[in-house]
């Protein structure tokens, strides 16, 4: 291996890593506007910019060639509590119902295993990112907002109620079928692995 390449896997000090600690510090804040001050539109704001700059870190660590594997592992990591923490607060406020918040948290669940496997066969804790993955978290992370905002009596409450829940649904849809994937994944490692001692 390149001890160069080494060396820029063991960063800590990165852009994108310090949007993602940036991120990560974002989500007991959220918790506290959507629940204490009950303050939609900080809130909604916050979480907007919570998805742009998880954007933003993503492009940032390919463009500055800046990517680590704490990145792998804080970038994931702040996607999760932010879907948690709004779950949560949505439950709490009875905008959603609870059997929503409780799916998104199941599926994780569901990958705990994964983790010991991998170290296990010698890989590291995580998978790579999949675009099934990345893909149901910007869901989530869109329809979010929107279930705020449908939550209020204005003129946009409509559109923000039906744009959101079917963001919603296909969002927790497809966090569901690529957690399947990241197992059928892990399988192939397992098989492969097997196939390599006979």
């Amino acid at each position: 291996m390149n001890p160069e390449a080494s060396g820029a896997e063991h960063r800590i000090w990165t852009v994108p890593n310090a949007l993602s600690l940036a991120r990560l510090l974002g989500v007991p804040v959220f918790l506290w506007l959507v629940l204490g001050p009950k303050a939609d539109g900080w809130a909604v704001a916050l979480l907007m910019l919570a998805g742009f700059s998880d954007w933003l870190d993503g492009k940032i660590a390919r463009a500055w060639n800046q990517t680590s594997r704490l990145g792998r592992l804080l970038d994931p990591l702040a996607d999760r509590l932010y879907i948690l923490a709004t779950l949560f607060g949505l439950a709490m406020r009875e905008i959603i119902p609870w059997w929503l918040a409780l799916a998104v948290p199941l599926r994780d669940v569901m990958l705990l295993g994964i983790p010991v496997i991998l170290r296990r066969l010698g890989y590291g804790p995580a998978l790579p990112v999949h675009f099934l993955g990345k893909a149901a978290t910007a869901n989530l992370l869109y329809a979010f907002p929107l279930l705020f905002l449908a939550h209020h009596a204005a003129w946009y409450a409509d559109p923000a109620r039906i744009v959101g829940w079917s963001l919603a649904i296909w969002g927790t849809g497809l966090y569901w079928w690529s957690g399947v994937l990241y197992w059928v994944q892990v399988r192939q490692l397992v098989s492969g692995a097997k196939r390599l001692k006979r």
